[in-house]
């Protein structure tokens, strides 16, 4: 007689998905590397130490809680490795090796494993890091060189005068002269641009630094100044259904239309005539729209919250921006709707299955 039992009952999920944690982890540190080794090509082999410090303090310290903890080790699953190249990605390749070691023990130690580790966390990790240095190191942190494309430009007089600027930086501080474009303000600041950039920006009508912003060719952090491969690396993860396009979309897009609509007031043009593609493709939107904002636990579950989540996101960098008194404020940004996303979980739920519509009661005739 057959003793096996016909029906196995278990509890949900009775369905699993063929990807897992390693598995996302890792596609984005693939998805993240072509910016990452641009960055290096670009700043030279001081970028790739920096990078090297930031992944080997995260993986480091992410062992040595685990040990203390007595827990199973979580090296393999990729999030310590992708928390510290975030880390070393968002510095600037001048900084003083201390502060992506400080950045990545915060973004481990205080934000990932104080509140209980990966999956507890209400902050992404890297952003917790990288603001927490920013704050403490301003000056080092807002300190850029120019990539060696710009560098065979100038002089060496003037490489140092530049060296701590980016086209957003110029936008920011020198708003008050009333120039109508970004060309204008860059050109009148002397910031160099290339000669593919100048051919590209004539033959389009745009600016030459939007150009060199798009493809990498400016100052800023390591993993952030090419918009191409950022991305391109983001476009990879949502055809591998990683990450979805509701939130990169809706922050982009909100950067967007609020610089059309508003980005020219500060310099008398009103309303309708700002500037929309050099806000885009400088700072580290795409950095954080693609890889930080759309980070699994301290996101919206359902796709209508993450739109808000986006709007938000991209509602604060275009006032932290444009009325604050740094010029990048992606980070900040994404920090504050993290506040934020368990009140949109709350409120924004999808439709439960099965579950049917009440119909008010009909008042009964007299």
């Amino acid at each position: 007689m057959n003793t096996q039992p016909i029906l196995t009952v278990s509890t949900s999920p009775h369905t699993h998905a063929k990807c897992d944690t390693s598995t996302i982890m890792w596609m984005v540190s693939i998805a993240l590397t072509p910016s990452a080794l641009w960055g290096v090509y670009s700043f030279g082999f001081r970028a790739l130490l920096v990078l090297a410090v930031s992944i080997g303090t995260a993986v480091l310290s992410e062992y040595l809680v685990t040990q203390l903890a007595r827990k199973s080790p979580t090296l393999w699953d990729g999030s310590a490795f992708l928390t510290g190249l975030l880390v070393g990605m968002n510095m600037s390749p001048r900084v003083a090796l201390f502060i992506p070691v400080l950045a990545s023990l915060f973004a481990i130690l205080v934000v990932k494993w104080t509140f209980g580790g990966l999956g507890a966390n209400w902050a992404n990790p890297a952003l917790g890091g990288r603001v927490f240095v920013f704050f403490s190191f301003t000056s080092a942190m807002s300190t850029f060189q120019l990539p060696r494309c710009l560098q065979r430009l100038l002089d060496a007089s003037m490489v140092d005068s530049l060296s701590g600027a980016t086209p957003l930086t110029y936008l920011k501080t020198r708003t008050a002269e009333s120039l109508s474009t970004s060309s204008q303000l860059l050109a009148s600041g002397n910031y160099p641009v290339t000669g593919f950039a100048q051919s590209v920006g004539q033959a389009l009508h745009i600016s030459p630094y939007t150009v060199d912003s798009f493809f990498g060719n400016v100052g800023g952090c390591i993993g952030e100044v090419s918009t191409l491969l950022l991305l391109l690396g983001g476009i990879v993860l949502i055809l591998s259904k990683v990450i979805t396009w509701h939130i990169p979309v809706s922050f982009i897009g909100t950067v967007a239309i609020l610089n059309w609509i508003f980005g020219g007031m500060k310099a008398g043009l009103g309303v309708f005539h700002g500037e929309i593609l050099m806000p885009l493709v400088s700072g580290g939107l795409f950095l954080g729209a693609f890889f930080m904002a759309t980070d699994y636990v301290t996101s919206p579950i359902t796709h209508k919250g993450q739109l808000v989540f986006g709007f938000g996101c991209g509602f604060f960098t275009f006032l932290l921006r444009n009325f604050g008194a740094l010029p990048e404020a992606v980070s900040v940004s994404i920090l504050l709707m993290n506040i934020v996303t368990p009140t949109i979980d709350r409120y924004i739920k999808n439709r439960k299955f099965g579950e049917v519509v009440k119909q008010p009661k009909k008042e009964a005739k007299a």
